[in-house]
C-alpha cells in the first residue's frame, strides 16, 4: 500500500520540476486540494520532505551520481524525485528508519515506473548512508566542498568570493539551509506587545522578544496563519530585519509616502502602523493580483491609509514629480539573503541574471527618485547580499545625481550592523541563525 503523504510529496516535487513552479505555491495548492484526506501529521511530513528535498537538491544529486550508472538527465523525473526524497529522509531525517524509507520509495517506484525502476531505486537507496554526506567534509577545494556540503550552486560561492573571506562564505551558506524562525510583528493599531504576548501564552505558544520593539519570535508554531489572532489582524508574519527597513524610513504622521514595489505589503502595512494610520501611503505593484494581496493585508490589519494600485515603477509618470515626503524602494533582487525561506531561488537564478537585475534596480531608483520632494528621504533596500545589487547601485546613482546624498545609517542604527560590515554607511546583514540577509541604504534629496 502506498503511503499517501509521501505520494503527495512526490506529486508536488514532480510538478515543481515539470512546471518550473515555486515550492511554497505548489505545496499550498496541493495541500488545499487534498485537505480532506490528509492529517496534520501527513501535512507535516509532506512539508518536511518537499522543502527539505528542494533545499538539499544539489547535495542529494551528488549522492545519486555516486551510485547511479545512469546520468541524472536520463532518469525519469518521477524516479529521480523518488530517489531525492528517499536520500533526503535517510541523510537528514533521523526519526524515520532507513528500512521504512527504502520500502516506501520502492512502492512508489512500482507505481510511477516499472519493475526495473523499483529495483534501481532499491539498489541505490540500500547503499546510501550518512557517511555519503560526511565525505563532503573531506573535499579539498573550498568552493566544491562548500557547494556540495551546503547545497549551494558554485556560481553563488564564486560571486561571494569576490567580496569576502571563505570563512564568511561558509557561514552564510550554512545558515542558508537552517529552518527559518517565525517572526511576528505586533499590530499596535489593534493591540500592544504585552497583550499579544498574554494571548500567545494562553494558547501555549512559546515565544521570545525580537531585537526590534514591535517584534516577537515564535517557537515551533505550525500553520500560524490559521491562528485566530492572525485572522483578527493582531499581528503580521515578517522577518524583523525586513521590518527594520520600514523603521529606517522613519515615516511621520501626515506625510505622503510611496512604496514602489510593495506586494505583498509587509513593509507597507508596517509603515502605516508606525504613523498610526495617519497619512497617505501609495502602494504600487506591477501585477494586479499582487496589488490585491496588499489590499487584503491592509484590510485584515484594519489599515485605511494605504492606497494600492497597479503601477510599473520602471515607467516615469510626470504627475508624481516632487510629490512624496518619503519613498521606499524595496526593489526586485536575486534574493540571496532569503534562501532559507525560498530555496527555489538557488535553482531558478543564474549568474547571467545579476547584470539584468542590477540594470532593473538602477532603472527603478533613477525613475522613482524623481518623485521625491526636496528635503525628502528615500530608502533603497534588497533581500540580497551582493555589492552589484546594493552598494554599487547606490553609489553610481549618487555620483550621477549630485542633488542626492547618502545618510550614514551607522549613526542611528549601528546596533543592527554585524562586525563584518561595521565601517559602512549602510546596513548590510548576512543571513544568520536568527535573521535573513538584507541591505538598506538611505538617501536624502538636498
Amino acid at each position: 500500500m502506498i503511503d499517501k503523504a509521501r505520494e503527495t510529496a512526490l506529486k508536488i516535487l514532480y510538478k515543481i520540476d515539470k512546471d518550473k513552479g515555486y515550492s511554497n505555491i505548489v505545496l499550498n495548492e496541493e495541500l488545499e486540494n487534498n485537505k480532506q484526506n490528509l492529517s496534520e501529521k501527513d501535512i507535516g511530513l509532506i512539508s518536511e520532505i518537499v522543502y527539505g528535498t528542494t533545499t538539499w537538491r544539489l547535495t542529494i544529486d551528488e549522492i545519486i551520481k555516486k551510485y547511479s550508472k545512469i546520468k541524472l538527465k536520463k532518469i525519469s523525473l518521477w524516479i529521480l524525485n523518488i530517489l531525492r526524497m528517499g536520500i533526503y529522509q535517510i541523510i537528514f531525517l533521523d526519526k524515520i528508519p532507513k528500512s521504512a524509507t527504502v520500502n516506501e520509495s520502492v512502492n512508489l517506484a512500482k507505481r510511477y515506473g516499472h519493475k526495473s525502476s523499483a529495483n534501481f531505486v532499491n539498489a541505490i537507496l540500500r547503499k546510501v548512508s550518512k557517511n555519503d554526506y560526511q565525505s563532503f567534509y573531506d573535499i579539498e577545494g573550498d568552493e566544491e566542498r562548500i557547494s556540495k556540503l551546503y547545497s549551494i550552486p558554485k556560481w553563488i560561492i564564486e560571486e561571494l568570493k569576490k567580496e569576502m573571506s571563505i570563512e564568511d562564505i561558509e557561514q552564510i551558506c550554512k545558515c542558508s539551509n537552517l529552518k527559518p524562525k517565525i517572526h511576528i510583528r505586533v499590530n499596535n493599531l489593534k493591540t500592544n506587545k504585552e497583550k499579544l504576548k498574554e494571548e500567545l501564552a494562553k494558547r501555549n505558544i512559546k515565544f521570545k522578544d525580537g531585537k526590534l520593539e514591535d517584534f516577537i519570535i515564535v517557537e515551533k508554531m505550525k500553520n500560524i496563519e490559521k491562528l485566530d489572532l492572525f485572522k483578527q489582524g493582531y499581528f503580521t508574519i515578517q522577518d524583523e530585519m525586513a521590518g527594520l527597513i520600514a523603521v529606517v524610513l522613519e515615516p511621520k504622521k501626515g506625510e505622503k509616502i510611496l512604496d514602489c514595489c510593495s506586494a505583498p505589503g509587509g513593509k507597507t502595512t508596517y509603515i502605516a502602523e508606525l504613523i498610526n494610520d495617519e497619512g497617505i501611503i501609495e502602494a504600487w505593484d506591477v501585477h494586479q493580483h499582487r496589488v490585491e494581496l496588499v489590499q487584503e493585508n491592509a484590510k485584515r490589519l484594519g489599515i485605511t491609509s494605504i492606497k494600492a494600485k497597479q503601477q510599473d515603477a520602471t515607467i516615469y509618470n510626470e504627475e508624481n514629480k516632487n510629490k512624496y515626503d518619503k519613498i521606499l524602494l524595496d526593489v526586485p533582487c536575486l534574493g540571496l539573503g532569503v534562501l532559507k525561506r525560498k530555496s527555489d531561488i538557488k535553482w531558478k537564478r543564474k549568474k547571467e541574471d545579476i547584470k539584468e537585475i542590477a540594470k532593473l534596480q538602477a532603472q527603478i531608483l533613477d525613475i522613482c527618485s524623481k518623485y521625491l520632494k526636496h528635503g525628502g528621504e528615500l530608502v533603497y533596500s534588497t533581500c540580497s547580499i551582493l555589492k552589484s545589487e546594493n552598494e554599487e547601485i547606490v553609489e553610481k546613482f549618487v555620483e550621477k545625481n549630485q542633488d542626492f546624498e547618502i545618510i550614514n545609517l551607522n549613526e542611528n542604527f549601528n546596533k543592527y550592523n554585524p562586525k563584518i560590515y561595521q565601517n559602512s554607511k549602510y546596513i548590510k546583514l548576512f543571513q544568520n541563525t536568527e535573521n535573513d540577509g538584507f541591505f538598506i541604504a538611505k538617501l536624502r534629496k538636498k
